[in-house]
């Protein structure tokens, strides 16, 4: 049991809430925004990027500060990014057709993650240095402790979400838009000032996502793009449009994930470690298929 726990079911809750932030954001810009954003990994790449320049700027070396003073700038610079690039690129095409901007978020993914990999290389970099220490509780479980930061840190903003949504002013608008569009306007909703704030959030809670996976394991070029798929699964299992469908989405996935590599059967694994995002994928289509509305009872595609 203690094995099961420590090795499998908390790994699971920490790939999948980063899954959930992540998941956030795309199930936001689909729901408001109408179209698939396909570049949001790329968003989360250049996040940890600017946070792994932080690191090497400023020195820092603890994952307290790391967590507490660098993540929050790394955020800030990365909603400044995304800001500049819908202004640029997504605002002029706002009124054409869906199948135009999804094109266009492919099209950005692809120079995002160029500009990336020529600015700081395809090596692979680490954010956090050295062995990091263990929580023994009660003698049976123990975790790493920057697992436990990164659970408590996705708790966290996920309550931030939240309270947007439900008690200010431009979450309730934000919610608005998402059931309808046109009505928001006729009601005078800042429509513009709507989607500078699912910017601003998916951005955001994108590079969290993106520095708690490189805090859990490394920095690399290509580790949104990875995550992409079952980012999208998390947000069509959830129902998209749904934030709190995305959140619960991203922990069925993430912990499905790390289970199907328990040895349920025999000595060995159920399924090799290196096609557990097969998971992923297969819930996704099984959704797609039998419940395309997902849990929440989302938009379907």
């Amino acid at each position: 049991m203690a094995e099961f726990i420590n090795f499998y079911l908390f790994p699971g809750l920490v790939l999948g809430s980063i899954y959930a932030l992540g998941a956030i954001g795309i199930t936001m810009t689909f729901g408001i925004l109408r179209f698939a954003n396909f570049a949001h990994g790329e968003t989360m790449t250049l996040g940890v990027y600017i946070a792994w320049t932080l690191v090497q700027l400023t020195g820092f070396k603890s994952m307290l500060a790391i967590l507490l003073v660098l993540m929050p700038i790394s955020m800030m610079l990365t909603i400044m990014v995304v800001l500049l690039i819908d202004k640029a690129f997504y605002k002029p095409l706002r009124a054409s057709p869906v199948i135009i901007l999804v094109i266009a978020s492919f099209g950005l993914m692809l120079m995002i993650r160029s500009v990336t990999q020529f600015s700081w290389g395809v090596q692979l970099k680490t954010i956090l240095p050295g062995i990091q220490p263990r929580m023994q509780l009660l003698d049976f479980f123990s975790f790493p402790l920057k697992h436990v930061f990164i659970v408590g840190g996705a708790l966290l903003l996920m309550y931030a979400v939240h309270y947007v949504l439900t008690y200010t002013k431009i979450g309730k608008a934000m919610r608005a838009m998402s059931d309808s569009p046109e009505l928001a306007r006729l009601t005078g909703i800042n429509t513009e000032k709507v989607v500078m704030a699912t910017w601003v959030m998916g951005a955001g809670l994108a590079c969290a996502a993106g520095v708690f996976l490189a805090v859990d394991t490394q920095v690399d070029t290509m580790m949104g793009f990875k995550i992409l798929l079952p980012m999208f699964a998390a947000a069509i299992l959830g129902g998209v449009g749904k934030p709190y469908g995305a959140m619960a989405g991203g922990v069925v996935i993430g912990v499905a994930e790390e289970l199907s590599s328990y040895h349920w059967i025999g000595d060995g694994p159920l399924l090799d470690p290196g096609y557990k995002q097969g998971i992923a994928f297969a819930i996704m289509i099984a959704i797609l298929v039998w419940r395309p509305t997902g849990l929440f009872k989302g938009k379907s595609f």
